[in-house]
């Protein structure tokens, strides 16, 4: 839906403060962000009880990410007349359904439909809530309230993800899907309080003027780099396990707290990049690309050695994923009209970029480079995100040029 502008003074922040509408909206991510990754760490329980391989129950990962790359944009479209405090209270609550079916599911062809359903419920309440924080938090300050949205869903990977595993361990792979169902259900009425109502003399955008922000060449340049700089950080997140393990000489039981300093870097770099990106935004997006990509170009050079491999993948946290509440903001504003449809987009540009990206580490783990392979495919990734960044500066710069 393109959600229309919020009014009404009763949530408008103070200055230097973000609306709690900006912070109950970040819990709603911080759910859809564990559901994704929490089967990582459930996959041999899973795999078990339904007598599936653990590659096959792998597939509950996959589908799940395919589910976003579509129900984004094609969720954003169907629920484009409908209010946004509907529309987010409607995804949360087939979000829950999605979760109990999995929980009490013993079909594996159930249990794939199931997420790949949830999926599209988790794809049109990022995109809408995108947009409703970016107007709550008014001019000047979207892309901070993107970044808190973003570290809602960077905390399911310092917290919501290794507790959902911890948990499946002591009740069950069932228990957490039980759980984020509960938790879901309660963020319903803190949603329908919180999300401001919107302006009722609003005309409808109509579907041609949704789909005619599809032309906009920035959109599709900002896009382009959604997909690259995710592409070349999960490229090595994805199988940063024999990456620490086989090649630094990592003990396998230090591979979770690497993970945990990983996951605290990228909420700190989320929060910050948001902050810096209003201001300087196509400063921030350049400055991160590099500054990844010299940090993954290290990994490949001194991957060697435990400890700067330590160092870097933290570091990669705190820098790969900073500048995507900046370039989600830049969606918003390369849509014109259909800003929600903007952010969808951006988000299958996201899950496409971590999907491919994975496929080729994969690739490149099993060809004669070995485990440095995924930080040479990631290095050559992020490094593509320079040109279309760079490309938005220069014609921002010139648009900024008066006529003579």
């Amino acid at each position: 839906m393109t959600a229309a502008p919020i009014t009404g003074t009763a949530t408008a922040a103070r200055p230097g403060r973000m609306p709690v509408v900006v912070y109950v909206l970040a819990v709603g991510t911080f759910l859809m962000l564990t559901t994704e990754f929490v089967v990582a760490g459930l996959l041999p329980e899973i795999a078990g009880d339904l007598q599936v391989s653990v590659a096959q129950a792998g597939l509950l990962i996959t589908v799940f990410a395919a589910g976003m790359i579509v129900g984004s944009p094609a969720m954003t479209l169907l629920t484009r007349r409908m209010p946004a405090r509907v529309t987010l209270v409607l995804a949360l609550g087939v979000f829950a359904a999605g979760h109990v079916v999995v929980a009490v599911g013993d079909s594996f062809p159930v249990l794939l439909a199931a997420r790949f359903v949830t999926a599209w419920a988790t794809g049109a309440f990022w995109s809408v809530a995108s947009v409703v924080a970016t107007r709550a938090a008014g001019p000047g300050a979207g892309a901070r309230a993107l970044g808190l949205v973003g570290a809602g869903g960077m905390l399911a990977n310092v917290a919501g993800v290794p507790l959902g595993a911890f948990a499946g361990q002591l009740s069950g792979w069932r228990g957490p899907f039980w759980a984020l169902a509960v938790l879901a259900l309660a963020a319903v009425p803190l949603i329908a309080r919180s999300v401001p109502p919107e302006d009722a003399d609003k005309q409808p955008v109509t579907l041609r003027s949704e789909l005619g922000a599809l032309r906009s060449g920035r959109l599709w340049l900002v896009l382009a780099a959604c997909a690259t700089t995710t592409g070349g950080v999960l490229s090595v997140y994805s199988y940063v396990s024999p990456l620490l393990t086989d090649r630094a000489g990592v003990a396998a039981s230090w591979v979770p707290l690497v993970l945990v300093g990983f996951g605290v870097g990228s909420l700190v770099g989320t929060v910050v990049g948001g902050r810096l990106g209003d201001d300087h935004p196509h400063a921030t997006t350049i400055g991160v690309a590099a500054a990844t990509t010299v940090v993954l170009l290290a990994t490949c050079l001194l991957s060697t050695s435990a400890v700067p491999t330590v160092v870097l993948l933290v570091l990669l946290g705190l820098l790969g994923l900073s500048a995507n509440p900046v370039l989600s903001a830049l969606a918003v504003r390369s849509s014109g009209v259909a800003a929600t449809l903007g952010v969808a987009l951006s988000v299958s540009a996201y899950n496409l970029g971590t999907a491919v990206g994975s496929l080729a580490a994969g690739r490149a783990l099993e060809s004669g480079l070995g485990t440095v392979g995924p930080a040479v495919v990631g290095t050559c990734v992020a490094a593509l995100t320079l040109v279309p960044t760079t490309v938005l500066a220069l014609r921002s710069r010139r648009e900024a040029v008066p006529a003579a």
